[in-house]
């Protein structure tokens, strides 16, 4: 739903490579609509730390008015980029991409720590800090051949196929002598030279295209010489893009997806995707989705949920899982340890359903996903007990003869 036409919204991009062609449809399609649109440069930014007032100048003066800001940190400048979108939150204006999200999509580690455990296929992966520890993982993931990724590159850079175990050694060896950490994954044979990049946007996956790379190489990219056609995606395929984005915190991605024998394999999400390929590829508006959603969302600033909510002293936000154990599924909220008037039920996930607020008559279902906010000290009480029991120490030593 596009925003009426008599509003005018001030919209800047912030790449530090301004006049690429994601850059300029973003602004071609703004200003088409009626926008006030510009781009900026995240090194021109002077970030100001004032106690009350977070500020940015922009070449020496303050930065104008704006209602929204759309991300495009690029791998040169990520820490100081991601800073300048952090101080655009601090200031109240919103941002398509949140710093947390990007930070999260930009480590390849850390956004692929985060999906593991929500259910996304994904191949297998290990981390080593030691050249010393790649036999061992290597073991672990399904031998050499190897794909060897530094933790943070786009565009293919960084990505080696170790076809031996010493060359994978050698390779993290060298690696680590130059100050760099890698991942070590699973080589998903059936896929090799070609992937699927999905673009999300607000949770719609609207726009794929199948990558094939040429000749041996095994990366697909375009910007190593491969090439696209668009793809229809499946459901599967579909809700393992959006899934992908949505753990990470991204409103708008790349989703790269290998297709493994078992299904969909999540192998990268990007939080700065371009648009050149997969709208010539498809001939789809990517980004009139992208400002669509801006116009749609832009006076809603980002709020940490979990940080305003536990400022309360003694209050918790956890995620309950409901088991047998638990002895709730069958009934409704109201009648379950969940009916307590300090307790608030924030959210429930069924499967892909997810409830917002569920009503008191909500009646609970074994797997259900529930989070769930008020005094830790009853939440404590509802969460399953971790870790082993310790043995009771005997009163007395049992001492045996030499």
């Amino acid at each position: 739903m596009a925003q009426d036409e008599t509003v005018s919204l001030r919209i800047a991009v912030i790449s530090g490579k301004t006049t690429t062609y994601s850059v300029r449809r973003i602004l071609e399609v703004g200003r088409a609509r009626g926008h006030r649109m510009r781009a900026m440069d995240p090194t021109g930014f002077a970030i100001l730390l004032e106690h009350d007032a977070p500020t940015l100048l922009y070449k020496g003066k303050p930065v104008p008015a704006l209602d929204a800001v759309i991300p495009r940190v690029s791998a040169s400048t990520p820490q100081f980029g991601t800073a300048v979108i952090q101080q655009f939150e601090q200031m109240g204006i919103f941002c398509a991409n949140s710093s947390q999200a990007i930070l999260s999509a930009r480590d390849k580690f850390r956004g692929t720590q985060i999906m593991t455990r929500r259910g996304i296929g994904l191949p297998k992966t290990a981390f080593v800090a030691e050249p010393s520890a790649v036999p061992g993982a290597l073991d672990h993931i399904g031998g050499a051949p190897v794909v060897v990724k530094l933790i943070e590159g786009s565009q293919g850079i960084g990505v080696t196929l170790a076809e031996h175990r010493k060359t994978a050694v050698a390779l993290v060896d060298m690696l680590h002598s130059a100050g760099q950490q890698v991942l070590l994954q699973a080589f998903v044979a059936e896929s090799s030279g070609k992937d699927i990049r999905v673009l999300v946007v607000d949770g719609v996956a609207v726009a794929a295209m199948r990558r094939q790379a040429e000749g041996d190489e095994f990366r697909s990219n375009l910007h190593r010489g491969g090439h696209a056609e668009a793809v229809t995606l499946n459901e599967e395929y579909s809700r393992a893009a959006v899934r992908a984005a949505q753990v990470l915190g991204l409103r708008i991605a790349g989703v790269d997806i290998l297709e493994g024998k078992d299904g969909p394999m999540v192998i990268e999400v990007n939080s700065s995707p371009g648009l050149e390929g997969i709208e010539g590829a498809t001939g789809i508006d990517v980004a009139g989705a992208m400002i669509d959603f801006v116009e749609q969302q832009c006076h809603m600033p980002e709020l940490d949920v979990r940080q305003r909510l536990t400022m309360a002293k003694g209050h918790s936000i956890v995620e309950l899982i409901i088991t047998e154990k638990s002895r709730m599924a069958g009934l409704r909220i109201s009648d379950s340890p969940l009916g307590q008037e300090s307790i608030r039920v924030l959210t429930a996930a069924r499967g892909e359903e997810l409830t917002p607020l569920p009503r008191s008559s909500f009646e609970l279902c074994l797997g259900d996903k529930l989070v769930l906010f008020g005094p830790t000290s009853e939440l404590r009480g509802l969460l399953p007990a971790k870790g082993m029991k310790r043995k009771k120490r005997s009163s007395q030593l049992n001492l045996k003869p030499e």
